[in-house]
């Protein structure tokens, strides 16, 4: 999983074709936390002018949990912008040095802030989106979904929806149990520890009968079949439960092109987006 963070970069050359960066202003390392941590950092690309109470993304960059950054996708939060969705890219902090909890607590810290202060940016502070491919994806569902992260901070929950991008590790306890053990295994237990309690209390589909809003849902048809069975479960679930939710299977697509497709703004994925967050009310 660690190598779609390089394939990304291969597409650097693209950039001056596709940044629009007549239409979009981007405010680079603002600090989320308080402190001086790169780890707690967030780009903000929004459109430039008198443009207010828009919608607004908050996206969680995957890697496994211990590689990636917010700079790597800069292409999204331009192409995000240009369709007039104000978009916080974060950075978190990584493993060894921080286990799931540390980043899930890191992340809504992010939120909060966005909260608070988007609306400085055009944003609408009560359209709040999450949005995470991967690793990112577990994140985004785990804050959503386990109430113990914004009750940390004195909060209700501040997200009106969230989309999952090919979203890895819904049920970690599933995973870590079943799954080889290779060397992806290895690493995530430096995220999730060896205990299995931890891989159960780090698993969002734990907390699922919480989740109200609404969701939409991609996975790739060739990507991971661990995404595919948990997103497939994740979506009957809230269908189960009357929460409004979308599922979108990606012909051909593997774990990587999931998210690399988006560096393109036609892409489809794009379109599926902006039809979800006009639906949500």
């Amino acid at each position: 999983m660690y190598a779609f963070q390089n394939y990304l970069y291969g597409f650097c050359f693209f950039r001056t074709g596709l940044s629009g960066s007549a239409q979009v202003r981007v405010e680079k390392n603002i600090n989320y936390a308080g402190n001086t941590e790169i780890a707690n950092t967030l780009n903000i690309y929004h459109k430039k002018g008198d443009v207010q109470n828009q919608d607004v993304i908050v996206f969680i960059h995957g890697g496994s949990w211990s590689s990636g950054k917010k700079e790597t996708y800069w292409w999204l939060g331009r192409n995000l912008a240009k369709k007039n969705i104000v978009t916080a890219v974060i950075n978190y902090p990584l493993a060894p040095n921080a286990t799931y909890k540390e980043m899930a607590a890191a992340s809504a810290i992010a939120v909060k802030w966005v909260t608070a202060n988007i609306k400085a940016y055009g944003g609408n502070p009560n359209r709040i989106f999450l949005m995470g491919h991967s690793a990112g994806g577990h994140l985004c569902e785990l804050i959503n979904a386990d109430p113990q992260y914004f009750q940390a901070l004195g909060m209700e929950n501040p997200i009106k929806g969230v989309v999952l991008d090919d979203a890895f590790g819904l049920d970690m306890d599933e995973y870590l149990t079943k799954a080889e053990r290779d060397d992806n295994y290895t690493d995530f237990l430096r995220t999730f520890s060896t205990t299995q309690q931890n891989w159960q209390l780090g698993s969002p589909l734990y907390y699922v009968k919480n989740i109200n809003n609404p969701h939409l849902i991609f996975y790739g048809s060739k990507t991971y079949q661990a995404i595919q069975l948990q997103s497939e479960r994740i979506y009957k679930t809230l269908q189960t439960q009357n929460v409004p939710v979308k599922l979108e299977i990606i012909e051909g697509k593997k774990h990587v092109g999931m998210i690399s497709q988006m560096i393109f703004g036609g892409n489809r994925l794009y379109k599926s987006i902006l039809g979800f967050l006009a639906e949500t009310k």
